[in-house]
């Protein structure tokens, strides 16, 4: 049995229709016509008819949006982002490196959980910090709801944050996130000794005016 638009001239028709066998033969058969759909649908008549037929479902519940005080509180998520890129967050490593890197740190709030949620939101739309926090309305994420704007903006700064080591040298002042991605990168040379090859890929370069005498010389990169 199932509801179907039966058109008549510039109107349609709602009607049951149910559907029974004769031989090897499917056949349909109307039930009711409850009504021109253009008047059914303004008056309420059909979340009325459905709301009162759910009441003897056995399987399915019936939500209203517009009278949320006699029915359960309920809300739209989605669940699969955050599903996917957490298995990969931990399997990546990325959640053990962090949290080792947080252990003794103190900052109020789960840095691990604002880096897991501002990384998903870059992968899947981008934009600001700010804009995340409208995007979380529709997403469940472990962690994300108790965040505030300033803890995303703490999390990005703590990524950001000099180590003050002497591993780098003269070269460059090494920050949180380079030690991230050094552990990362430690973490998938399991199978390898040293380390054999670099590909370092770049843009291309150019030079307004006459350029160098070699580098810059006229001709393809």
């Amino acid at each position: 049995m199932f509801c179907r638009l039966k058109p008549a001239g510039k109107y349609k028709y709602l009607q049951i229709v149910e559907t029974h066998r004769e031989g090897n033969k499917v056949k349909q058969a109307v039930i009711a016509t409850i009504g021109r759909l253009d008047k059914l649908a303004p008056s309420g008549t059909i979340d009325t008819l459905v709301a009162s037929a759910a009441r003897f479902a056995e399987t399915l519940i019936v939500l209203s949006a517009h009278d949320a005080k006699d029915g359960p509180d309920a809300e739209v998520v989605a669940i699969g982002p955050s599903l996917i890129f957490e298995r990969l967050w931990r399997e990546s490593g990325c959640r053990e490196a962090i949290r080792s890197l947080l252990a003794g740190r103190t900052f109020g709030f789960d840095v691990e959980r604002a880096v897991v949620f501002t990384v998903l939101h870059r992968l899947m739309i981008s934009g600001s910090d700010r804009s995340a926090l409208e995007w979380r309305r529709s997403q469940k994420i472990d962690g994300a709801g108790a965040l505030d704007l300033h803890q995303l903006y703490r999390a990005m700064g703590w990524l950001g944050e000099t180590l003050g080591d002497d591993e780098a040298g003269d070269r460059f002042e090494r920050r949180t996130k380079d030690w991230i991605e050094e552990t990362l990168f430690h973490r998938r040379r399991d199978l390898f000794s040293d380390l054999d090859l670099v590909v370092f890929d770049t843009t291309s370069l150019y030079f307004t005016g006459e350029g160098g005498e070699s580098l810059g010389q006229y001709g393809k990169s």
